[in-house]
C-alpha cells in the first residue's frame, strides 16, 4: 500500500476521532430525575460550565466550547436554535464571540426575552458570574420545554458581556422596529450565586411589571427575593444601574427585569459589594465553587433553586396581574 495513503486515512481516522470526542464533550445530557427537584438541573450546569469547561474569557477557546455546550442543550430541548456569529473591536483587535439563540413559541406571538451572559472574566471561574445565570436559563427553558407559555420566549446566552456588553448590545442593534414592538419585556439573570441577598430590579413606574409579579410569586413561595431598598439615590427603590445585558434593550424602550444577588446595603450601596464578610465575589479568584461552598455552604443551591421556581412561574403566568396558582 502506498505510504502517504496510510498517513492520509491515520490523520483521516485520528480527525474523526477528535471531532467525536468533542461532539461528545459538548453533548452533554442529564437524568430526566433532575427537573423534578427545582434548581438541581440549574447546578449541574453551572458546575459543568465552571469546572468542566472553566474560565470563558471572551473571544477564547472556553468561550466557544461554552457557546457549543448552551447550543446542544437548546437543541436537545427540541428548539428552533442558532448561533448568532459577531465581531467586536477591543484595544485595536479584531475578535470574535456569538450569541445562542433558541425560540420557543407560546399562546402568543408576543415575546419575552429571557439572557444570561456565558463568558467570564480571567479569575476564578465564572461560577456566579454568570454560569449561575446560565444554568437558571438552562433549566427553566427544560421545565418549560413542553409547557404552552402564554408569550412566546427566546432564550439568549451573551457572548462577550465582561468587555462590554458586545452581545446584547450586537443582538439588540439587529432587532427589527416590529421586534422590538413586538417583545413586551427582556429579563436578565446576571451573578446569581452567592450575594448575601436575592434580588429583582426592573424599569421604573409600570414598566416594572415582571419585576412586582415576580415579587408576588416569591411571596406565595415564601422566597425572600427583595428590591434595591434606594438607600443610594442615584439607583432608586426597585432599579439598577445599566452596567449588564438588560442596558441595551432598555435604550429601546423594552422593559426590563433583571434578577441578581448581592448586597445593596454595605459599600458604596450600588450592589457591587455582594457579601458582607468578603465584598465582591464576582471578578476575583474565589468566583469558583470550591470558595463558595466552603464559605457559605448551601447558598449556591437555595438561590439556584429560588431563581428557577420565580423565573419558571413568571413565565409561566406572565399575561396575569395576580401571582402564581
Amino acid at each position: 500500500m502506498n505510504k502517504k495513503k496510510v498517513l492520509v486515512s491515520s490523520l483521516l481516522i485520528f480527525i474523526s476521532f477528535l471531532l467525536i470526542c468533542g461532539g461528545v464533550s459538548a453533548q452533554v445530557t442529564y437524568h430526566p430525575s433532575l427537573t423534578h427537584k427545582t434548581g438541581s438541573l440549574a447546578y449541574e450546569h453551572t458546575k459543568y460550565l465552571a469546572n468542566e469547561i472553566g474560565q470563558r474569557i471572551a473571544g477564547s477557546e472556553n468561550e466557544r466550547l461554552a457557546e457549543q455546550y448552551i447550543f446542544n442543550q437548546f437543541k436537545q430541548m427540541g428548539f428552533e436554535t442558532e448561533v448568532q456569529e459577531f465581531t467586536y473591536v477591543r484595544r485595536g483587535a479584531e475578535f470574535k464571540s456569538s450569541n445562542v439563540i433558541a425560540y420557543k413559541p407560546g399562546k402568543s406571538k408576543q415575546q419575552i426575552i429571557v439572557g444570561a451572559h456565558y463568558d467570564s472574566v480571567s479569575v476564578g471561574k465564572g461560577v456566579d458570574d454568570n454560569a449561575s445565570g446560565v444554568g437558571v436559563m438552562l433549566e427553566t427553558a427544560k421545565v418549560l420545554e413542553k409547557i404552552k407559555t402564554p408569550y412566546s420566549i427566546v432564550f439568549i446566552a451573551f457572548g462577550a458581556e465582561e468587555v462590554g456588553l458586545q452581545g446584547s448590545n450586537y443582538y439588540a442593534s439587529k432587532m427589527t422596529e416590529a421586534e422590538i414592538a413586538n417583545t413586551i419585556s427582556m429579563i436578565n439573570l446576571d451573578s446569581l450565586a452567592v450575594g448575601d441577598h436575592m434580588y429583582v430590579h426592573g424599569s421604573a413606574g409600570e414598566d416594572g411589571f415582571l419585576r412586582d409579579q415576580a415579587l408576588a410569586i416569591a411571596a406565595k413561595k415564601k422566597i425572600d427575593l427583595q428590591i434595591n431598598p434606594g438607600l443610594n439615590p442615584a439607583y432608586p427603590a426597585g432599579t439598577t444601574g445599566d452596567w449588564s445585558d438588560h442596558a441595551p434593550f432598555k435604550r429601546l424602550g423594552i422593559p426590563y427585569a433583571y434578577f441578581e444577588a448581592t448586597n445593596w446595603e454595605i459599600g458604596e450601596q450600588d450592589g457591587y459589594d455582594q457579601t458582607a464578610d468578603h465584598g465582591g465575589i464576582w471578578h476575583t479568584s474565589n468566583d469558583t465553587l470550591e470558595f463558595i461552598e466552603a464559605t457559605y455552604p448551601g447558598r449556591i443551591q437555595k438561590h439556584l433553586t429560588a431563581y428557577s421556581t420565580v423565573l419558571t412561574d413568571l413565565l409561566k403566568f406572565a399575561n396575569k396581574t395576580s401571582t402564581a396558582k
